[in-house]
């Protein structure tokens, strides 16, 4: 904050003084929120079953409204799709389950694979299908399974993190809370974290939002009164155009069940394509 020079000294000193004490409390109040917001993502990380939903824009994508579904112990997902603007619109479905990643084919697919509507991408990242092609679907796999309300924890590691004040969402009240930080700022932070499977986790969604070209990150955290995440918004601009997302939290600890896709209508690009009933 900038002072103008005062003739008398007294009262410079008084406003100085005063002004010192004003930046205390904001700090020590900036302080409160960020812990706050610390605890809401911890207790992300712990969850056994998360539902979520998301709405916004992402760049290359367009608009969107995903939903996913996710399992921890042990790890079972889904994460439906939806593109609704620009040339990729449509909607698309992957699942994980009992470590195999299964993606659901577009029309145009569907005939291509004896009229077979998934694809089985197998158990590991990276793989050689049955014609030679070497593909890595770790990006694919990462995205299924992931857990968003940890991405809470890059609002608790910005500096200017700040309480916005009591709102609702979906019925429920909720604080809200404020901030932005750069991806390089955020990347340091996670040199931090101890445990491997949360550093790597936020690692892979810093790494996206990277990809898209976003550098700094507007971040927006509602918390309920148990301390969890319901709601987050993530703001950016990348290469490609606006980064606007927010993520609302439906359901958490609740039994989950995914079903791989009948075997019979699956085509594993692992193994030469049977006809079926063969």
């Amino acid at each position: 904050m900038r002072l103008a020079v005062r003739a008398v000294l007294p009262a410079a000193v008084l406003l100085l003084a005063g002004c010192g004490a004003g930046a205390d409390a904001e700090q020590s109040a900036g302080s409160s929120a960020a812990d706050a917001v610390a605890r809401a993502a911890e207790k992300s990380e712990g969850v056994t079953s998360l539902h979520y939903r998301v709405t916004g824009r992402f760049p290359e994508r367009g608009r969107i409204a995903d939903e996913g579904t996710v399992r921890t112990k042990p790890m079972a997902a889904r994460f439906r799709t939806a593109n609704l603007s620009g040339d990729q619109q449509g909607r698309t479905e992957l699942r994980l389950v009992g470590g195999v990643l299964y993606g659901s084919a577009t029309d145009d697919m569907v005939e291509e694979m004896g009229g077979r509507h998934w694809i089985s991408y197998g158990p590991k990242a990276e793989f050689t299908t049955h014609g030679g092609m070497r593909m890595d679907v770790g990006g694919l796999r990462d995205q299924v399974g992931r857990n968003p309300a940890r991405e809470a924890a890059f609002l608790a590691d910005a500096e200017d993190v700040k309480r916005i004040g009591s709102e609702k969402v979906g019925g429920v009240g909720t604080t809200r809370y404020t901030g932005t930080a750069t991806i390089g700022e955020l990347r340091s932070a996670l040199k931090e974290v101890k445990d491997k499977a949360t550093r790597e986790g936020r690692a892979n969604s810093l790494d996206q939002y990277e990809k898209a070209g976003v550098d700094e990150l507007t971040l927006d955290v509602w918390v309920d009164h148990d301390d969890h995440v319901k709601q987050l918004r993530t703001q950016g601009f990348g290469r490609h155009g606006a980064l606007d997302l927010t993520f609302t939290f439906l359901d958490q600890d609740k039994p989950v069940t995914v079903r791989a896709p009948r075997a019979d209508d699956t085509a594993d690009l692992r193994k030469p394509l049977k006809k079926n009933g063969s």
